[in-house]
């Protein structure tokens, strides 16, 4: 399993991936403070352009620096200089077009291809639809929701049969019960 879920808009025939979010300001020389939904939070500065939703504008921007600090990431944007400007940036949502990922193995999926997939069990009984994936220590773990919630664990080969993303369907070995 691969890095990004989170969520995913379809808009102009384009696939959206939310890489995260800015929640504060750094300083006073108009850094921002962003949580990363990467799964390795630094790999949010690796990917360029960053389309920043401002006012339900969603816009390109450049990152001028960016670096850990601590359990977050601070990032400075270009045209961004002083704590003011930074503090109107505060709870924009970060977006890649999903073309700007890289070209995962056949047995990797990014979360965001995961969420919306229909799970079905071995023996054709359908759960429901994969909502989110949570991370735990162990494995990811799928949140399907049908006729009731159910979290089964993301595990190939044990758990997981096979994977058809054109179909968007998953059939898993997992007990209806649990």
């Amino acid at each position: 399993m691969s890095e990004l879920d989170r969520s995913s808009v379809k808009e102009d025939g384009k696939k959206w991936l939310q890489l995260g979010n800015i929640t504060g300001v750094f300083g006073i020389k108009g850094w921002l403070k962003v949580y990363a939904n990467t799964e390795d939070k630094e790999n949010i500065l690796s990917y360029q352009p960053w389309y920043i939703e401002r006012n339900k504008v969603r816009q390109p921007v450049k990152l001028k620096a960016g670096k850990a600090h601590g359990k977050t990431i601070i990032v400075q944007l270009e045209g961004v200089d002083d704590r003011n400007e930074a503090e109107t940036w505060i709870g924009c949502d970060i977006y890649i077009p999903s073309d700007q990922l890289k070209k995962l193995a056949d047995d990797e999926y990014y979360w965001s291809d995961l969420v919306g997939l229909t799970v079905m069990s071995s023996e054709g009984q359908a759960y429901g639809v994969i909502e989110r994936m949570l991370e735990t220590g162990a494995n990811d773990v799928m949140v399907v929701q049908g006729d009731r919630e159910r979290l089964i664990p993301f595990a190939m080969d044990q758990v997981i049969k096979s994977i058809d993303l054109g179909e968007k369907k998953m059939v898993v070995d997992w007990d209806a019960d649990f």
